[in-house]
């Protein structure tokens, strides 16, 4: 068993999964997105298409999106779909629930670095993370804190 898999083993057992994608909808995704999740985030979405880690909504801090809610973040952030908004390559991932997102920047080969995006400074970023699988660990050892805010 991988690391990547006991993380996903603690979301599914520990924490509020959601029901796993099928590799249709994750096909359809993928090309309606123009871009591939990767191992990781496929592995992730396998088995859980979207979760919340430590409480359920609309408590959680950490909510990794479905499928079906992941977006650009220039859209979900400012509604506005063109590069003075930040690059087409970053796409939310985890909503944060305080106008925070975790956002997955797609613009090289997996893996993907993870991004801290505030919506009041949005599109200013910083990485929090080099893939989703660092990002799974620390945020599972946060006990539920948003681990990067500790960093400053």
């Amino acid at each position: 068993m991988t690391p990547l898999d006991e993380l996903l083993d603690i979301v599914v057992r520990e924490h509020f999964p959601h029901a796993p994608a099928s590799e249709q909808e994750i096909s359809d995704f993928e090309a309606r997105a123009g871009w591939r999740l990767g191992p990781e985030l496929h592995a992730f979405y396998r088995r859980s298409n979207g979760a919340e880690l430590f409480v359920p909504l609309p408590d959680a801090r950490y909510s990794i999106l479905s499928l079906a809610e992941l977006q650009r973040a220039r859209v979900r952030m400012r509604g506005i779909d063109d590069d003075s908004m930040g690059p087409a390559s970053w796409w939310t991932l985890v909503d944060c629930q305080d106008s925070d997102f975790i956002l997955v920047n797609v613009a090289r080969p997996a893996p993907y670095p993870m991004l801290d995006a505030f919506h009041e400074t949005y599109p200013s970023v910083r990485q929090v993370a080099a893939s989703f699988q660092e990002f799974l660990t620390r945020a599972l050892a946060s006990n539920n804190r948003l681990y990067w805010l500790a960093d400053q």
